[in-house]
């Protein structure tokens, strides 16, 4: 036995074993895949194994001794691909594919958020590779130096190809369809192995980058024709009731409604943002029944869905990866139709999401960015500016907006990992255990003073009056890897259609002179939101492409879907392809035709979404005669000197030369 082991085929077998049963164990203790069932179980197991024989068998063909290092280096590259998507897991409950490789302008600026999912105990899964090492280094003394017969490295790999075959062939029985209707990754990780998913991922994304080059004007029809089929005729209580006001869109980072009314400690978490719940000279909109609509694109995503009405990408971001697409986006649309101007305010640097070159084409006219802003240590912490200083720094600069405008503010400090000083913190964390979670409530808490504080600003300048006030949260804050601290906090158990029913974001809006309906139940999503804001404005969405309906409309569809082909409705939902009476909260063992008829229509909408992105379909299509290509060389974003703004030495007014104001615009190869 002995021998046996210390021969190169030994350490290879060592190398295998290892390799699968790591893998295997990191897929039952990180990753909840939601396996059901014996065969799942058993795929879940199998499922390594043909890739640790295919990866390092290939290591085999190399000759003498350099084989054992092939074999520890191939090793080494699938326990990163594996223990990255690990940490990437632990945040987002999903796996990295290759358009998020892409977005490597965002890594320095999520280097807190790493570390803070990096655990000591990770050490154990490079455990295997110092034994490898260790064996080599003893065993290779007594390896041949000479290439072993093609035979027995061609056996291996043949091994690993029936394996994986063996491995499909399985998978599609208790899945059917599963690489044809990928909305969700973890079936292709719990089938087929994050190794063979990551290969997967290569593919589709080389396919998606043909498809722009194969599209054609006749591709954009069919999404024309359901757009406008799902159209919903606005309200006429409502419509053109925004028109000439300005627009203030307020971005809650991460929040979650289940904070609305929450009590910690026996104290209200965010009391102002509970008051225009609940107060109705405030004149506020609250829809209890809103959910973010996001995928890897997390922020980004849902920028994308609320200025354009499309969803984002089941992989990667948008904005990185068809960030020189073709928008009809809501900043061109209330410049071309009602003469505003818009700009975005955000304490972080400006490639990040790669917004200073996808905000030229939904044509935003103005990008106040981390170097408009006093960055000093003192207000940093995190992701980039604190909230309290990144709203009452913007004042100036939306002051001297010209008016009417579309200002849409971004918060930072409430996002993962939740990190606040303690000086800022005015409630005390809770008490699970769980340091996201529990530091989760002190930065919503200072994200609800800091709020209050903008709308005290805004009242005192005379800008509160006058706007149109719409306040979102853009994603979930908690995945569902912290699913024992949120039973705590709910004090429910989160079965997968409570997690579902918690992927609920806030979306307030006010309307200067239309009274308040204090809390509406309807049910929408960030899709919702642009012909819901273009109705308020006068501006008919139907010649535009939007997979959303007005909120305010008798006809909006009460229909939410999630990126990943789940969705809710008032009376039901549909969660990893279960359905559930949403009053019961019991499983419908069987469903009705029209339940999966919905089904397939929600599949259908997203997958529409999808052909107008890869393939840039908007190039095709003109909403009307007045429509204007946005022309990205148009809009520059610069540094406050390069944009003509001078801040005084007091912090408190921006000075705008109107000879620099009035400059054209830079050139092609200025913005290049």
């Amino acid at each position: 036995m002995k021998k046996l082991i210390s021969t190169k085929m030994g350490f290879f077998a060592i190398a295998v074993v290892l390799l699968w049963l790591k893998t295997y164990i990191i897929y039952s203790t990180e990753f909840s895949l939601g396996v059901s069932g014996a065969m799942q179980q058993f795929l879940l197991f199998f499922n390594p194994l043909s890739s640790a024989l295919i990866f390092l068998g290939l290591a085999l063909f190399a000759k003498g001794r350099k084989a054992g290092l092939f074999i520890i280096l191939i090793d080494a590259i699938m326990t990163f691909i594996l223990y990255a998507n690990v940490v990437f897991y632990r945040f987002n409950s999903d796996f990295i594919t290759i358009p998020t490789l892409m977005q490597t302008d965002n890594f320095g600026s999520i280097g807190g958020s790493i570390a803070d999912l990096v655990q000591g105990q990770d050490l154990f899964y490079a455990l295997d590779l110092v034994l490898l090492i260790v064996l080599f280094i003893k065993m290779k003394s007594n390896w041949s130096v000479t290439r072993m017969k093609i035979r027995k490295p061609l056996t291996v790999i043949v091994a690993g190809v029936i394996a994986f075959s063996v491995n499909l062939g399985l998978a599609e029985a208790d899945r059917p369809q599963l690489l044809e209707r990928t909305f969700d990754r973890n079936y292709v990780v719990k089938y087929l192995g994050a190794y063979n998913f990551t290969i997967y991922d290569a593919i589709q994304s080389a396919k998606t980058s043909t498809r722009r080059v194969l599209a054609d004007s006749d591709d954009i029809t069919q999404v024309e024709n359901y757009t406008k089929y799902k159209y919903a005729a606005p309200n006429e209580e409502y419509f053109g009731k925004g028109e000439g006001k300005n627009i203030i869109k307020i971005h809650l980072e991460s929040f979650q409604s289940f904070l609305i009314d929450y009590e910690l400690h026996g104290e209200e978490v965010t009391p102002f943002l509970n008051s225009l719940v609940h107060d109705e000279s405030k004149n506020f909109t609250y829809f209890d029944n809103f959910f973010h609509q996001t995928e890897q694109g997390k922020t980004a995503d849902s920028e994308l869905t609320m200025d354009t009405s499309l969803y984002g990408l089941p992989q990667g971001a948008a904005f990185v990866t068809k960030g020189t697409n073709t928008y009809q986006a809501l900043p061109a649309i209330l410049d071309q139709e009602l003469g505003y101007t818009s700009s975005v305010f955000h304490g972080d640097g400006k490639s990040f999401w790669n917004r200073d070159e996808v905000y030229k084409h939904l044509g935003v006219d103005e990008f106040y960015h981390a170097d408009f802003f006093d960055m000093s240590e003192d207000n940093v912490i995190n992701y980039g500016l604190k909230d309290k200083p990144f709203f009452e720094e913007s004042m100036p600069y939306l002051e001297n907006m010209d008016q009417p405008f579309y200002a849409h503010m971004m918060t930072l400090t409430h996002h993962h990992p939740y990190l606040i000083d303690e000086e800022d913190a005015s409630i005390a964390p809770a008490e699970t255990g769980d340091g996201s979670v529990d530091r989760y409530f002190q930065t919503a808490r200072y994200l609800d003073e800091s709020l209050e504080q903008f709308f005290n600003d805004l009242k005192e300048k005379g800008l509160y009056e006058d706007s149109i006030i719409m306040i979102y949260g853009d994603h979930y804050g908690i995945s569902d890897n912290h699913n024992r601290a949120m039973e705590e906090i709910t004090g429910e158990e989160i079965t997968p259609l409570k997690n579902a029913e918690l992927q609920r974001t806030p979306f307030f809006i006010k309307v200067p002179g239309v009274e308040g309906q204090g809390t509406n139940h309807s049910y929408g999503g960030q899709v919702d939101v642009m012909p819901t804001m273009l109705h308020l404005m006068g501006v008919d969405a139907k010649d535009y492409i939007q997979f959303g309906t007005d909120l305010f409309s008798e006809d909006h569809e009460e229909v939410v879907p999630f990126r990943n082909g789940d969705f809710m409705t008032p009376e039901y939902s549909s969660v990893n392809d279960v359905f559930y009476d949403n009053e019961t909260k019991e499983v419908i063992e069987n469903p009705t035709e029209e339940m999966k008829k919905q089904k397939e229509e929600v599949l259908k909408e997203l997958e529409l979404s999808d052909e107008v992105l890869y393939g840039d379909l908007l190039r095709f299509y003109t909403p009307n005669e007045s429509w204007t290509p946005v022309d990205s060389s148009d809009y520059f974003y610069g540094t406050p000197e390069e944009e003509g703004i001078v801040k005084s030495s007091d912090s408190e007014e921006i000075k705008q030369p109107e000879d620099i104001q009035d400059m054209e615009p830079a050139t092609t190869d200025e913005t290049e």
